[in-house]
Parts: structure tokens; C-alpha cells; sequence
């Protein structure tokens, strides 16, 4: 593959990234990607471009293991045969330094800033694992690198651009200014560039009630006393063979060393070919395992946190999670190791006994990790569903819109049929909307937002904001959204009609549109999302 069959949108990506640098007067940018998307590709076409266009650019790949590092490197040798590129990672046994492009991992080179000398780019692969406060091996490499140059641009590039306990990654004083996401989940399953996930309900239920969390995450040791049970191990065991079916290709995430050992030595009792996988395993020993696995010599792998990166076996048919946790990162990760597109079957299925898909909704959805205060607790706020204001908990009445808050019910203890892709959406014929100009009371930055009524007496209210005056990525993405509304509506460019950033002329202006016949909206979180409008 080389950089002129780039994908139309990987294409996109880094033109989107040119004119993030060309426009915003921020310095550090994370790129969402979802798994499966090339991030490899488009970094190695970036590097090329970057250096053919200013030859003396000094580029710094970071990443945090061997096999993303191979991985790189050899997308980087794809695109460009003769690279001025060095490798410096200990794991590989190679440390070469003074290339234009330098791939590395963090931590053979995070105390060797001033050995490196000056750089003016760092791009980071997986850089939700770059910690928000100014400690640890990226953070201190990143702070002498940047002693040394004080211009120099740090790129991110994250599937899951948040971190457990700290929220979203742009929040400070994370590093990251700005989230670029040109490209999502159902526009790879819609260009065929990635499979769909099907889950199922699942009858055994991993009970974690009992145990206790420390940094925001399951105890590992209390994680598997919990679940790692001979009485629950068969039964998991005995579900997965009652929903294989002729599934060719099963991998059990699981919460420990012994609990991998012991479901694959529960599916071998069981006739079937199983083998595990954890960072105890030699690396002559692992290399065999996975290329039998790949082959179908191994029909079932179990792991416990090894293969949530840097392992692709698109044929994968079934993913078995045995692991809960809190964690979105994790569940994203292990969730799209099945996403690849295959050779005999259009999806991937995945059995959540852990609770997963309940915990942290569906992967094209994820509701972030809440961010954890100074104190150790949660911030103590809301957020108001209609004009999305930020109140304290005990609020009954948005000062703001006066939206009047339900009273909370207890959970009802019972067992759902999860949508791990959340890509249906619910219907909803529309009668009227209305515009409106919205100003948030805390940011102080003026949007629109229209609402979308219902046709039916117990259709919600659907609330959608539009940011079109925000400068950078946001804004852009906003205006292009009102564009093709208009257009979807009258037929005719918006831009020939446009009133300017007064959020109350635009209001009017639109207010005098034809609604759309029905649109179809996802919950996200406490609002919604809107995903579809159709005038039709």
C-alpha cells in the first residue's frame, strides 16, 4: 500500500490535520481513530510527507510496545522504501539514533531528552496512556524535549481519547488541546472497511459485587477470587459451546493468569483446542500459539491483558469477555479485536458475561469515564438533558431552561439484551421544530439548538446543538452539519443565504424551514444524538 492508495478517508485525516495547523493557534493535537481504521498507514504517509516537505523536520514516534513499534516501522518502509528512519527500543535490541524519523518506545528512551537533542514533532500511538499531570515517562520526556525546542508539536493518536479517572484527555491540564475525529465506526462498517459486532444476552453473570476498587479500576487479586470459580468457569464454558455454533475462532478476555488457565483447560476438557496466552508466556511460545491460532490449528485463546493491542486476527469470530471492567479504554480495546472484516462471516459475535456493554454502553457511544477531583471524589454536578448546563446534584429545576429534573429510580435487577454497536437508533415521525440561539452559562460560547417534536404523545423532546461560531475542528464540523441541513431542507446552498455568527438571526432565519419527515436519534448518555434526518 502506498501513500497514493490511501483510503478516501485516511486521505481525509491528514488533510483535516494540515488545516488544524494551518488554522487553530493551539499546538497539540490528539486524532481519534477507531480501531481498525490504519492508524499505521496514515502516520507512516504523514512522516513521508512531513519530511519530503521540510527535509530538516527531526520526528519522534513514541508508542509504549514492541509490536506497535514493528508494526510502524514497517508501514513506514511500505510507503517509503528508503526512509531516513531509526529504530530505539531496547525489547528489539536495537538503539539507533540521529534519524529524520526515530521510532521508539517510551521506555527505553524517557530519560534520554537531552540524548536525542531537538525535535520538532512527537507523534504518540495509543496517547490516552499519556498521563494528564506533568509526571511519568511521556510527560518528562515531552517537558526536556520541549526545554530544547520550544515550538515543538505533539500529536496524538487514540481510539479511546480518555483516561480512567481523568475524563477526556483534553481536559487539563492534560497535554492535548483539541480532539480531530474525521472518521467513526459507521462509516467503516458502511465502507466495508470494518465487520460489525452482534452480542447476545448472556445467562451467567460474573458478580462483582463484592469487590472493591482502587484508582477507579477492580482490584485484580479480589477481581478473580470473584469469578475464577470451577462452578462459574463451566458454566461460562458450557454457553459458549451452546452459542459458537460453527464459529472458527474464539478469544476469552479474562481477569487473571490463573482464571485463562483454568477456562482453557475447562475448554480442552471439553474437547475443544485451547491454548493461553499471558506476559508469563516465552516469546518463542507465544509467536507459535498465535500463528496456530491464526491458522486454526487453536480454535479458542484465552489472555489475560495481552492482546488488547498490537494483535490482529481478522477472522476472529467470537470474543468471550470474562474481564469486567471499568475501564472504557479496555472495553473498547478488547471489544475491537473482532471488528476486522473476514473471510467467512460479515460479524463478529461477542458473549459479555462481565457486564461491559451495560457498564459503558455501545462502543460507537461510549460514555467517558467521569473525571475524579483532587479530593478523590466525583465533582459534584449534572448535567441538564436540554440545554446541557452543568448543576449541582441536588437541582430539581434547570435555572437555566427550567427543565424539571424526573426523580431517580432505583435500578431494576435484571438482565438486558445489550447493543454492543448502538448503530439502530429509534425512529421518531417529526411534527415542528424550533430553533433557538443557546448561550452555556459556564463557557460562556454561543451555539444554536434546535428541537425536534415528536408527532406521538410520548415522543421525547430531542435537543441537538450546533457550535457553527467556535473556531477549530468543532465549529467546522458544525457548520458543515448546518450546511447539509439546509440544503436536505431547500435544495439550495446555505451559504447563499447566510446571516453571519448572530445566533439570533440565524434562529429566525431557520425557524422558517420545513422540518424533516423523521429523524433517528441514539441516546448518548443524557441526551441524545441524532444520526439521520430524512425530508423524504
Amino acid at each position: 500500500m502506498s501513500d497514493a492508495t490511501l483510503r478516501d478517508y485516511q486521505r481525509r485525516v491528514l488533510d483535516d490535520l494540515d488545516k488544524w495547523f494551518g488554522t487553530s493557534k493551539l499546538k497539540h493535537p490528539c486524532i481519534v481513530l477507531p480501531t481498525g481504521s490504519g492508524k499505521s498507514h496514515i502516520i507512516a504517509s504523514f512522516c513521508k510527507e512531513a519530511i519530503q516537505s521540510w527535509p530538516s523536520t527531526k520526528i519522534l514516534m513514541l508508542t509504549h510496545v514492541k509490536e506497535l513499534i514493528e508494526q510502524n516501522a514497517a508501514r513506514m518502509r511500505e510507503h517509503w522504501p528508503d526512509a531516513p528512519m531509526g529504530i530505539y527500543s531496547s525489547g528489539m535490541g536495537l538503539r539507533q539514533l540521529g534519524q529524520s524519523i526515530t521510532f521508539a518506545g517510551i521506555q527505553s528512551v524517557r530519560k534520554r531528552g537531552n540524548e536525542i537533542g531537538h525535535v520538532d514533532l512527537i507523534i504518540i500511538d495509543e496517547c490516552h496512556l499519556v498521563g494528564h499531570k506533568t509526571e511519568g515517562g511521556y510527560r518528562t520526556l515531552i517537558d526536556v524535549l520541549t526545554a530544547i525546542n520550544p515550538n515543538l508539536r505533539v500529536i496524538g493518536l487514540t481510539a479511546t481519547p480518555y483516561r480512567l479517572g481523568h475524563g477526556v484527555i483534553t481536559d487539563k491540564p492534560a497535554i492535548f488541546d483539541e480532539l480531530l475525529m474525521s472518521v467513526d465506526i459507521p462509516e467503516l462498517i458502511h465502507k466495508k472497511f470494518l465487520a460489525t459486532l452482534k452480542s447476545k444476552k448472556t445467562k451467567a453473570e460474573l458478580d462483582v459485587s463484592s469487590v472493591h476498587k482502587r484508582g477507579g479500576e477492580f482490584i485484580e487479586s479480589e477481581l478473580q477470587f470473584a469469578v475464577d470459580t470451577d462452578l462459574q468457569n463451566s458454566r461460562v464454558v458450557t454457553e459458549v459451546l451452546e452459542m459458537a455454533g460453527d464459529r472458527r475462532s474464539w478469544l476469552f478476555f479474562c481477569s487473571g493468569v490463573e482464571h485463562s488457565r483454568h477456562i482453557a483447560d475447562e475448554l480442552n476438557r471439553r474437547g475443544i483446542v485451547a491454548e493461553v496466552v499471558t506476559g508469563e508466556t516465552p516469546k518463542k511460545d507465544r509467536a507459535r500459539i498465535l500463528e496456530d491460532f491464526r491458522s486454526g490449528k487453536i480454535r479458542a485463546l484465552t489472555n489475560a491483558n495481552v492482546l488488547t493491542t498490537g494483535f490482529d486476527h481478522p477472522d476472529l469470530d467470537l470474543i468471550a469477555m470474562l474481564r469486567p471492567t471499568m475501564s472504557a479504554v479496555l472495553y473498547i480495546q478488547m471489544a475491537g479485536r473482532g471488528m476486522r472484516p473476514k473471510l467467512h462471516t460479515d460479524h463478529c459475535l461477542v458473549l459479555d458475561f462481565a457486564g461491559n456493554v451495560a457498564r459503558h454502553g455501545p462502543i460507537t457511544n461510549v460514555a467517558p469515564p467521569e473525571r475524579v477531583s483532587e479530593g478523590g471524589g466525583v465533582p459534584p454536578v449534572k448535567v441538564c438533558p436540554e440545554c446541557q448546563e452543568f448543576v449541582h446534584p441536588s437541582t430539581k429545576i434547570c435555572p437555566s431552561c427550567e427543565y424539571v429534573f424526573p426523580e431517580k429510580e432505583k435500578p431494576k435487577l435484571k438482565l438486558r439484551n445489550d447493543d454492543i454497536m448502538g448503530l439502530d437508533g429509534t425512529d421518531m415521525a417529526i411534527e415542528s421544530w424550533l430553533w433557538c440561539a443557546h448561550t452555556g452559562k459556564q463557557s460562556g460560547k454561543d451555539m444554536l439548538m434546535v428541537r425536534y417534536y415528536g408527532r406521538g404523545i410520548s415522543d421525547p423532546i430531542v435537543s441537538e446543538y450546533l457550535c457553527i461560531a467556535h473556531d477549530g475542528y468543532a465549529g467546522e464540523i458544525a457548520r458543515k452539519l448546518l450546511m447539509k441541513i439546509y440544503w436536505d431542507s431547500m435544495r439550495v446552498p446555505y451559504y447563499e443565504h447566510e446571516v453571519g455568527d448572530d445566533m439570533e438571526k440565524n434562529s429566525v432565519f431557520l425557524n422558517k424551514l420545513k422540518p424533516p419527515k423523521k429523524i433517528i436519534f441514539n441516546r448518548d448518555g443524557k441526551f441524545f444524538r441524532v444520526t439521520e434526518r430524512s425530508w423524504a
